[in-house]
């Protein structure tokens, strides 16, 4: 990205953090509702629910992120597309949508790194606000992918 370019993020909360998506990976934002259950499912999978026509896998980004997962007012769930298809992830609050200078993304410390490098694809600073821009493809482990993958082939009757 050269200098002057703007990023647009969909931010969001989990615990008492806020990340942000690029508005090009986010197809829509739901109101929360229960997950259906899917039997012998792996654990990062909370079950799914209906999107337009399909059915999507829903993984519970607060379980992922380690953090308190209580159900409220403003849970939501974001539709992310990935190569492999839909899922959807359960926040507490989507926010807002935030243009940012894409100068404005700086890189995550070689610390940070080693540990979140697949997920986190930097650090937005706004003010006083401070959130982590992730990468939606990097949510989901290869092996997470492959199943998700297979699993939304099998209940769209692909």
């Amino acid at each position: 990205m050269s200098v002057g370019d703007e990023l647009q993020l969909v931010t969001f909360r989990v615990g008492g953090q806020e990340f942000g998506f690029n508005v090009f990976d986010v197809e829509r934002v739901l109101r929360y509702e229960r997950p259906v259950p899917l039997p012998e499912s792996p654990d990062f999978l909370e079950g799914t629910v209906r999107f337009g026509d399909e059915t999507v896998p829903v993984v519970d980004l607060r379980k992922r992120f380690s953090t308190a997962a209580p159900v409220g007012e403003d849970t939501r769930v974001v539709v992310i597309g990935l190569e492999k298809g839909r899922i959807g992830l359960i926040v507490d609050a989507v926010l807002e949508v935030l243009k940012v200078a894409a100068d404005q993304v700086k890189p995550t410390s070689p610390v940070i790194e080693g540990i979140t490098a697949d997920y986190v694809k930097g650090i937005v600073s706004v003010g006083e606000r401070t959130l982590v821009m992730l990468s939606a493809p990097g949510l989901l482990k290869a092996d997470e992918c492959i199943t998700v993958g297979a699993l939304t082939a099998e209940l769209n009757n692909e």
